[in-house]
């Protein structure tokens, strides 16, 4: 168990280096690139990462990784994440497809790969929602189809909401095998060479302009059984195997968009009828509000760490983090915007954590990623509170019997 001092100087060293590289690689150096510029960055950022011994922090050593700690791995996430580094490309790769991976394979080619991913030079994506399943995993519709003549599959449907699909080399997909059976027990887990043939990948253009998030249809794709992951009917076991292993994500109590600091900065400057929005006691009053409200998220974070420090596994509290911090960050987005008077429309083209107007337009989105509200507050109710769960009337029926 590492102490908090040691954590503290682990912490301290890694703001360093990473304030020796921001210039070259952080925010203002990705201002005006294209996504393929910002891209390349990114690999070269990942690579000059994994050199410096900063990638796959709390990762095993025989699997490429540093064999440290999830407080390790959050300490250095959340310096990261104050310089804007262009690690976005590469965070569902390192985050669940890899590790899944190295869990159920073993030899050189799973190690290559993930040397590659921890390196940037291989993204992997996770093909798990699909646009009739909503937030219900249970409940997708792609067919993988057995071959009885070589016990192959293939794989018929489409998947949606897919983050960085269009970059990707190889991705981790979950699969109808058998439509007679109840829900959860008809699905089999494999992972997929997103270049195969009858694999196409759509971005889709969302409100802000951006376009991480894709659209993907398999047309009679041939995935060899060996790559499955778990027993056929297993998976739904391997899915939730898969969302448990990288529970320890660094939170950030502005909900990823414009810190809280941005805003007082701006209504400091600011002149309305002569005077500085921090004269109105309105905005005075929101800012002390999301400041404590803040604060309360940076001390459940603060318990997640001493947890992790104790070698103590958290409970389902990030869950309040994520449902919390998101609609804050909505609710102060819009009231930045309506201060802002006719000023608030105007667009400019920066990122969602320096630009108000892109933040507001792009936070529902964000209360849908990673878990939906309602899924939330589903945990929060169930988990943390201990109520009852809601009924299920689907419950051990067949799924080719569930009225679409």
């Amino acid at each position: 168990m590492q102490t908090e001092t040691a954590i503290q100087d682990y912490r301290t060293t890694a703001r360093k280096w990473l304030e020796s590289h921001a210039a070259t690689y952080g925010a203002a150096a990705r201002r005006g690139l294209d996504d393929k510029a910002d891209l390349a960055l990114g690999r070269a950022w990942m690579a000059l990462k994994h050199d410096a011994g900063y990638s796959g922090i709390n990762w095993p050593r025989e699997h490429g990784g540093q064999g440290l700690g999830a407080v390790e791995k959050l300490a250095f996430e959340e310096e990261e994440m104050k310089f804007g580094f262009p690690t976005e490309y590469f965070s569902v790769s390192l985050g669940m497809p890899v590790p899944i991976i190295l869990r159920y394979f073993s030899g050189e080619w799973v190690l290559e790969r993930a040397r590659a991913a921890l390196r940037g030079e291989e993204i992997w994506c996770q093909l798990f929602s699909e646009p009739s399943g909503g937030s219900d995993l249970a409940g997708l519709r792609t067919r993988a189809i057995r071959e009885e003549a070589t016990e192959d599959w293939r794989l018929h449907g489409q998947k949606l909401w897919t983050s960085y699909a269009q970059y990707a080399d190889y991705g981790i997909i979950v699969a109808r095998h058998d439509p007679t059976v109840p829900k959860h027990k008809g699905l089999t887990y494999f992972w997929v060479d997103m270049r195969a043939p009858g694999t196409t990948v759509r971005p889709i253009k969302l409100a802000d302009g951006s376009d991480h998030v894709n659209e993907v249809f398999f047309d009679n794709v041939l995935v060899p059984d060996s790559q499955r992951l778990g027993a056929v009917g297993d998976g739904f076991k391997v899915a939730l195997e898969t969302l448990v292993i990288e529970r320890h994500h660094a939170s950030d109590p502005a909900g990823f968009g414009p810190p809280l600091d941005l805003f007082v900065r701006e209504a400091a400057e600011a002149d309305a009828d002569g005077s500085s929005l921090l004269d109105d006691g309105r905005v005075r009053e929101r800012i002390a509000r999301n400041y404590a409200l803040q604060n309360g998220l940076r001390a459940i974070q603060a318990r997640t760490q001493l947890l992790l420090a104790l070698g103590v596994e958290p409970g389902p509290e990030g869950a309040i983090n994520k449902l919390v911090a998101a609609r804050a960050r909505q609710r102060l987005s819009e009231f930045v915007l309506d201060a802002r008077g006719p000023a608030g429309v105007n667009w400019q083209s920066g990122s969602r954590s320096a630009d108000w107007v892109r933040s507001w337009i792009a936070v529902p989105t964000a209360r849908q990623a990673g878990g939906s509200d309602e899924m939330l507050l589903n945990t929060i109710a169930e988990r943390i509170l201990g109520l009852p769960q809601d009924h299920r009337p689907d419950k051990g029926v067949p799924f080719n019997q569930i009225p679409r």
